[in-house]
């Protein structure tokens, strides 16, 4: 236990005052005791993964900050179901990806180059290129803070939605320990959903390509994007995309220009968050020098060097209300906000 800490030194974005304090768990029952200490004693509290999406004030955190540094991966690849894994919330998740596709387990390939702990994946749903980390989660156990009883949700009981999960919706209660998942066996990846990747792959959109195929081309897309981090390239130091694609009413859609994407969301229709701000005049790089859009793409904000939480707020609040000016569409931030609101 630290008495105090740079919250920027263990964030992606390489902003953030001091914690009080800060602890790192490396096991569920170090875990637990922290978690529980503060919880008895009042005390704020800010769970840490990979610190990849998060934006956090520039007054630090007034309380204590815990790292989820838990290890463990566990296989059963003997049923007819594929491989049933478990695995740790502290693991990093690009290291998981990487492992399953060694181990010809299909289904994340496309989650390539995500940034992160695996904890962090099913509150947020993370995704991209046309698959959710819910395709192929089987359950989350948790430390219920409420309760203070350990709770485990079957993948029915996980309320996962669009970049949210009953996790994110009830924030603060439940703190992730570990993850399961379903993975098929074999070297083909799971059907290419994204256009965008198929071409890259040279196949068609419903066409399975070799698992490590997909993983190549998934870095690849993301690193030409600045989303696969790099300490030598400020375009990475961002929490990914900050904003989500708005989801909106079919009269809301219908608002919009006949050019603008649209993709079938359920009852409702998905568009672009990143056309929405390049088509309000925001285009790569807009911003000051030290914080500002990367030049790679538009919907990730960047710290340049020596970027404050401030900076990146006043950004983020320029383009949310630029948007709306020239769309009526108000985005919402993808990214976790500590002690800042837009």
């Amino acid at each position: 236990m630290a008495d105090s800490a740079l919250l920027a030194d263990h964030t992606t974005l390489r902003v953030g005052g001091r914690a009080r304090r800060f602890a790192v768990a490396e096991t569920e029952r170090e875990l637990i005791d922290l978690v529980t200490e503060c919880d008895e004693a009042a005390e704020p509290l800010l769970i840490l993964g990979g610190g990849s999406n998060l934006l956090i004030s520039d007054d630090g955190f007034p309380g204590t900050v815990v790292r989820v540094a838990l290890a463990g991966l566990d296989a059963d690849v003997s049923t007819c179901g594929g491989a049933a894994v478990r695995v740790a919330a502290g693991e990093n998740w690009d290291d998981v990806v990487a492992y399953a596709v060694e181990q010809e387990w299909s289904g994340l390939e496309t989650l390539s180059g995500i940034p992160g702990s695996v904890g962090a994946t099913p509150i947020q749903n993370v995704g991209a290129y046309g698959s959710d980390v819910s395709h192929t989660i089987t359950s989350v156990r948790t430390w219920d803070r409420h309760d203070r009883t350990q709770r485990t949700f079957p993948l029915t009981e996980c309320g996962f939605a669009y970049r949210s999960s009953r996790f994110k919706r009830e924030p603060g209660r439940y703190v992730v320990l570990d993850v399961g998942f379903q993975l098929p066996l074999g070297s083909l990846g799971a059907p290419i959903a994204y256009p965008e990747l198929a071409a890259r792959l040279g196949t068609d959109v419903g066409r399975r390509v070799p698992a490590g195929e997909v993983r190549d081309a998934v870095l690849a897309v993301r690193r030409g994007k600045g989303m696969v981090l790099d300490p030598a390239d400020h375009d990475t130091w961002s929490a990914g995309s900050f904003f989500t694609n708005p989801i909106l009413t079919p009269d809301e859609a219908a608002a919009l220009p006949a050019d603008a994407p649209r993709f079938a969301s359920g009852q409702d229709v998905k568009t672009s968050a990143a056309w929405l701000i390049q088509h309000s005049g925001f285009g790569r790089g807009h911003g000051g020098p030290r914080a500002a859009l990367s030049g790679k793409h538009v919907l990730a904000l960047t710290n340049r060097g020596g970027a404050t939480a401030a900076d990146l707020v006043a950004l983020a609040r320029e383009v949310r209300d630029g948007v709306e000016a020239r769309f009526g569409v108000r985005l919402v931030p993808e990214v976790n906000l500590v002690g800042v609101s837009l």
